[in-house]
Protein backbone atom coordinates (compact mmCIF):
# COMPACT_ATOMS: atom_id res chain seq x y z
CA UNK A 1 0.00 0.00 0.00
CA UNK A 2 1.05 3.14 -0.70
CA UNK A 3 0.49 6.24 1.33
CA UNK A 4 0.10 9.92 -0.40
CA UNK A 5 1.10 12.96 2.32
CA UNK A 6 -0.51 16.76 1.13
CA UNK A 7 0.98 19.00 3.33
CA UNK A 8 3.95 19.53 4.86
CA UNK A 9 3.58 22.29 7.68
CA UNK A 10 4.18 22.48 11.48
CA UNK A 11 1.89 19.08 11.75
CA UNK A 12 2.08 17.89 8.20
CA UNK A 13 6.57 17.34 8.46
CA UNK A 14 6.24 15.40 11.85
CA UNK A 15 3.29 13.64 10.85
CA UNK A 16 5.24 12.30 7.52
CA UNK A 17 8.44 11.59 9.22
CA UNK A 18 6.21 8.98 11.64
CA UNK A 19 4.45 7.13 8.95
CA UNK A 20 8.03 6.47 7.19
CA UNK A 21 9.49 5.66 10.14
CA UNK A 22 6.41 3.04 10.94
CA UNK A 23 7.72 1.27 7.60
CA UNK A 24 4.77 2.97 5.05
CA UNK A 25 5.70 3.87 1.85
CA UNK A 26 5.54 7.45 1.24
CA UNK A 27 5.25 10.56 -1.12
CA UNK A 28 4.53 14.16 -0.97
CA UNK A 29 3.38 16.87 -2.51
CA UNK A 30 3.42 20.52 -0.59
CA UNK A 31 2.55 23.59 -2.11
CA UNK A 32 5.92 25.09 -1.71
CA UNK A 33 7.98 22.59 -3.83
CA UNK A 34 11.05 23.58 -2.07
CA UNK A 35 9.68 21.95 1.17
CA UNK A 36 8.68 18.89 -0.52
CA UNK A 37 12.37 18.55 -1.98
CA UNK A 38 13.84 19.49 1.29
CA UNK A 39 11.76 16.58 2.64
CA UNK A 40 12.48 14.10 0.20
CA UNK A 41 16.18 14.50 0.58
CA UNK A 42 15.94 14.03 4.55
CA UNK A 43 13.68 11.21 4.13
CA UNK A 44 14.18 9.67 1.18
CA UNK A 45 10.85 9.38 -0.27
CA UNK A 46 9.43 10.81 -3.51
CA UNK A 47 8.11 13.83 -4.55
CA UNK A 48 4.42 14.17 -6.77
CA UNK A 49 4.43 17.44 -8.98
CA UNK A 50 0.71 17.97 -8.60
CA UNK A 51 -1.95 16.79 -6.02
CA UNK A 52 -3.39 15.07 -9.04
CA UNK A 53 -0.55 13.02 -9.53
CA UNK A 54 -0.25 12.18 -5.89
CA UNK A 55 -3.64 10.30 -6.20
CA UNK A 56 -2.56 8.75 -9.39
CA UNK A 57 0.02 6.75 -7.58
CA UNK A 58 -1.19 5.93 -4.30
CA UNK A 59 -3.83 4.02 -2.35
CA UNK A 60 -4.91 6.57 0.35
CA UNK A 61 -4.22 10.12 0.38
CA UNK A 62 -3.77 11.99 4.23
CA UNK A 63 -4.27 16.15 3.79
CA UNK A 64 -2.79 18.17 6.51
CA UNK A 65 -4.15 21.94 5.61
CA UNK A 66 -4.96 25.30 7.37
CA UNK A 67 -8.51 25.45 6.32
CA UNK A 68 -11.44 25.13 4.36
CA UNK A 69 -10.02 27.14 1.28
CA UNK A 70 -7.05 25.21 1.15
CA UNK A 71 -8.57 21.98 1.70
CA UNK A 72 -10.77 22.88 -1.26
CA UNK A 73 -7.88 23.79 -3.64
CA UNK A 74 -5.86 21.21 -3.22
CA UNK A 75 -9.01 18.83 -3.67
CA UNK A 76 -10.91 20.40 -6.22
CA UNK A 77 -8.69 22.82 -8.07
CA UNK A 78 -6.91 22.33 -11.12
CA UNK A 79 -4.69 19.14 -10.74
CA UNK A 80 -6.89 18.45 -8.00
CA UNK A 81 -6.45 15.14 -5.88
CA UNK A 82 -10.23 14.38 -7.10
CA UNK A 83 -8.77 14.06 -10.30
CA UNK A 84 -6.32 11.40 -9.55
CA UNK A 85 -6.72 8.13 -11.27
CA UNK A 86 -5.99 5.46 -8.31
CA UNK A 87 -6.74 6.73 -4.53
CA UNK A 88 -9.54 5.37 -3.36
CA UNK A 89 -9.19 6.93 0.22
CA UNK A 90 -8.79 10.03 0.87
CA UNK A 91 -8.23 11.02 5.04
CA UNK A 92 -8.48 14.57 5.89
CA UNK A 93 -6.92 15.45 9.14
CA UNK A 94 -7.04 19.27 8.96
CA UNK A 95 -9.33 21.31 11.26
CA UNK A 96 -11.84 22.02 8.60
CA UNK A 97 -15.47 22.73 8.79
CA UNK A 98 -18.22 19.07 9.41
CA UNK A 99 -20.19 21.49 5.94
CA UNK A 100 -17.28 21.43 3.87
CA UNK A 101 -16.11 17.71 4.68
CA UNK A 102 -19.71 17.12 3.36
CA UNK A 103 -19.44 18.61 0.23
CA UNK A 104 -16.45 16.95 -0.32
CA UNK A 105 -17.92 13.91 0.11
CA UNK A 106 -20.48 15.20 -2.29
CA UNK A 107 -18.06 15.93 -5.09
CA UNK A 108 -16.54 12.77 -4.80
CA UNK A 109 -18.00 10.11 -7.58
CA UNK A 110 -15.55 6.77 -6.32
CA UNK A 111 -13.86 7.74 -3.05
CA UNK A 112 -14.60 7.69 0.11
CA UNK A 113 -13.57 10.55 2.04
CA UNK A 114 -12.49 10.34 5.93
CA UNK A 115 -12.31 13.12 8.49
CA UNK A 116 -9.98 12.53 11.03
CA UNK A 117 -8.69 15.67 12.45
CA UNK A 118 -5.92 15.29 15.19
CA UNK A 119 -5.56 16.97 18.60
CA UNK A 120 -2.22 17.95 20.06
CA UNK A 121 0.29 20.49 19.12
CA UNK A 122 3.73 20.10 17.33
CA UNK A 123 5.38 18.24 20.42
CA UNK A 124 1.87 15.28 19.96
CA UNK A 125 3.12 14.94 16.11
CA UNK A 126 6.27 14.70 16.44
CA UNK A 127 6.40 11.92 19.29
CA UNK A 128 3.42 10.02 17.65
CA UNK A 129 1.12 10.85 20.45
CA UNK A 130 -1.75 12.77 18.53
CA UNK A 131 -5.34 11.78 19.53
CA UNK A 132 -7.28 11.31 16.32
CA UNK A 133 -10.70 11.50 16.06
CA UNK A 134 -12.31 9.63 12.84
CA UNK A 135 -15.74 10.52 11.39
CA UNK A 136 -17.21 7.25 10.16
CA UNK A 137 -17.99 4.10 11.45
CA UNK A 138 -16.32 0.93 12.60
CA UNK A 139 -16.47 -0.69 9.54
CA UNK A 140 -14.78 2.18 7.79
CA UNK A 141 -11.92 2.96 10.27
CA UNK A 142 -10.64 -0.04 10.92
CA UNK A 143 -8.67 -0.76 8.15
CA UNK A 144 -6.95 2.59 8.52
CA UNK A 145 -5.93 1.74 12.08
CA UNK A 146 -2.40 0.56 11.32
CA UNK A 147 -2.04 4.23 9.83
CA UNK A 148 -3.62 6.26 12.72
CA UNK A 149 -1.84 3.82 14.80
CA UNK A 150 1.56 5.38 13.45
CA UNK A 151 0.37 8.96 14.17
CA UNK A 152 -1.21 9.26 17.70
CA UNK A 153 -1.56 7.14 20.93
CA UNK A 154 -5.59 6.96 20.53
CA UNK A 155 -7.91 7.13 18.30
CA UNK A 156 -11.81 7.38 18.06
CA UNK A 157 -13.86 6.40 16.37
CA UNK A 158 -17.32 8.67 16.47
CA UNK A 159 -19.66 6.45 13.95
CA UNK A 160 -20.63 9.17 11.21
CA UNK A 161 -18.91 11.04 8.24
CA UNK A 162 -17.98 14.53 9.56
CA UNK A 163 -18.26 13.78 13.24
CA UNK A 164 -14.56 13.85 13.43
CA UNK A 165 -14.25 17.50 11.88
CA UNK A 166 -17.62 18.69 14.53
CA UNK A 167 -15.66 17.23 17.57
CA UNK A 168 -12.44 19.06 16.69
CA UNK A 169 -13.70 22.26 16.95
CA UNK A 170 -15.76 21.36 20.22
CA UNK A 171 -12.26 20.92 21.49
CA UNK A 172 -10.58 23.42 20.10
CA UNK A 173 -13.18 26.13 21.58
CA UNK A 174 -11.85 24.34 24.88
CA UNK A 175 -8.30 24.87 24.49
CA UNK A 176 -8.93 28.42 23.07
CA UNK A 177 -11.20 29.53 25.74
CA UNK A 178 -8.50 28.14 27.95
CA UNK A 179 -5.31 29.78 26.31
CA UNK A 180 -7.83 33.34 26.99
CA UNK A 181 -8.57 32.36 30.53
CA UNK A 182 -4.93 31.67 30.66
CA UNK A 183 -3.64 34.79 29.41
CA UNK A 184 -5.85 37.36 31.75
CA UNK A 185 -5.26 35.75 34.84
CA UNK A 186 -1.59 35.89 34.48
CA UNK A 187 -1.99 39.09 33.69
CA UNK A 188 -3.89 39.72 36.79
CA UNK A 189 -1.14 38.17 39.09
CA UNK A 190 1.37 39.93 37.37
CA UNK A 191 -0.09 43.10 37.93
CA UNK A 192 -0.84 42.26 41.38
CA UNK A 193 3.82 42.06 41.91
CA UNK A 194 3.93 38.08 41.28
CA UNK A 195 6.23 37.43 39.16
CA UNK A 196 5.34 35.21 35.99
CA UNK A 197 7.30 32.34 36.55
CA UNK A 198 5.84 32.09 40.15
CA UNK A 199 2.50 32.62 39.04
CA UNK A 200 3.17 29.70 36.21
CA UNK A 201 4.15 27.27 38.99
CA UNK A 202 1.10 28.04 41.19
CA UNK A 203 -1.10 27.63 37.84
CA UNK A 204 0.29 24.30 36.83
CA UNK A 205 0.54 23.16 40.22
CA UNK A 206 -3.24 23.61 41.10
CA UNK A 207 -6.60 21.96 40.18
CA UNK A 208 -7.24 24.64 36.94
CA UNK A 209 -3.95 22.68 35.33
CA UNK A 210 -4.53 20.67 31.76
CA UNK A 211 -1.96 19.43 29.77
CA UNK A 212 -2.02 22.24 27.37
CA UNK A 213 -1.09 24.38 30.16
CA UNK A 214 2.33 22.16 30.66
CA UNK A 215 3.93 21.45 27.40
CA UNK A 216 2.93 25.18 26.23
CA UNK A 217 4.83 26.66 29.26
CA UNK A 218 7.89 28.15 27.95
CA UNK A 219 5.54 29.86 25.30
CA UNK A 220 3.83 31.36 28.01
CA UNK A 221 6.88 32.18 29.88
CA UNK A 222 8.56 33.88 26.60
CA UNK A 223 6.46 33.21 23.29
CA UNK A 224 8.87 35.17 21.09
CA UNK A 225 11.83 33.25 22.64
CA UNK A 226 10.72 29.93 20.84
CA UNK A 227 9.23 28.41 17.66
CA UNK A 228 5.48 28.94 16.87
CA UNK A 229 3.27 25.94 17.34
CA UNK A 230 -0.42 27.65 17.00
CA UNK A 231 -0.61 31.03 15.50
CA UNK A 232 -3.58 33.76 16.53
CA UNK A 233 -4.54 33.49 12.85
CA UNK A 234 -4.95 29.51 13.09
CA UNK A 235 -6.75 30.10 16.94
CA UNK A 236 -9.35 32.58 15.28
CA UNK A 237 -10.15 30.53 11.91
CA UNK A 238 -10.82 27.63 14.34
CA UNK A 239 -13.02 29.61 16.83
CA UNK A 240 -15.00 31.25 13.88
CA UNK A 241 -15.87 27.79 12.46
CA UNK A 242 -17.00 26.98 15.79
CA UNK A 243 -19.31 29.45 16.08
CA UNK A 244 -20.85 28.86 12.83
CA UNK A 245 -21.31 25.61 13.36
CA UNK A 246 -23.21 26.65 16.76
CA UNK A 247 -25.40 29.03 15.18
CA UNK A 248 -26.56 26.97 12.62
CA UNK A 249 -27.59 24.13 15.20
CA UNK A 250 -28.86 27.25 17.03
CA UNK A 251 -26.33 26.50 20.13
CA UNK A 252 -25.30 29.13 22.51
CA UNK A 253 -21.75 29.96 23.04
CA UNK A 254 -21.15 33.22 24.24
CA UNK A 255 -18.05 32.17 25.66
CA UNK A 256 -16.88 31.03 22.18
CA UNK A 257 -18.20 34.40 20.68
CA UNK A 258 -15.91 36.62 23.27
CA UNK A 259 -12.71 34.72 22.68
CA UNK A 260 -13.53 35.04 18.80
CA UNK A 261 -13.64 39.11 19.22
CA UNK A 262 -10.19 39.32 21.00
CA UNK A 263 -8.67 37.16 18.65
CA UNK A 264 -9.61 38.85 15.60
CA UNK A 265 -8.47 42.20 17.36
CA UNK A 266 -5.28 40.65 17.88
CA UNK A 267 -4.89 39.24 14.02
CA UNK A 268 -5.70 42.49 12.82
CA UNK A 269 -3.48 44.11 15.39
CA UNK A 270 -0.30 42.29 14.05
CA UNK A 271 -0.92 39.05 15.93
CA UNK A 272 -1.88 36.92 13.64
CA UNK A 273 1.39 34.72 12.86
CA UNK A 274 2.80 35.09 16.35
CA UNK A 275 1.84 32.00 18.73
CA UNK A 276 -2.11 31.94 20.55
CA UNK A 277 0.27 32.64 23.62
CA UNK A 278 1.24 35.81 22.81
CA UNK A 279 -2.41 36.71 23.57
CA UNK A 280 -1.11 37.57 27.25
CA UNK A 281 1.21 40.56 25.43
CA UNK A 282 -1.70 41.67 23.10
CA UNK A 283 -4.20 42.07 26.21
CA UNK A 284 -1.31 44.13 28.02
CA UNK A 285 -0.57 46.15 25.36
CA UNK A 286 -3.93 46.93 24.89
CA UNK A 287 -4.25 48.00 28.17
CA UNK A 288 -1.72 50.20 29.21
Amino acid sequence: MKLGMAGLGRMGVPMAKNLINAGFDIQVWNRNPERSASFATEMQCQIAQTPEALASTCDIVITMLADDAASQDVYLGEAGLLKGKKAMVFIEMSTVSPNWINRLQSQSSRAAIIDAPVSGATQAAQAGKLMIMVGGSEEIAQPLLPIFDALGEKTIILGKQSAGATMKLAINSVIHSLNQAAAESLNLAQAAGIELPLAYEALESSAACAPMLRYRKPLYLDERAHQVTFTVGLAAKDVDLATRLARSLDVQMPQAELNLGILNQASQNGYANRDMASVISYLKKEHT
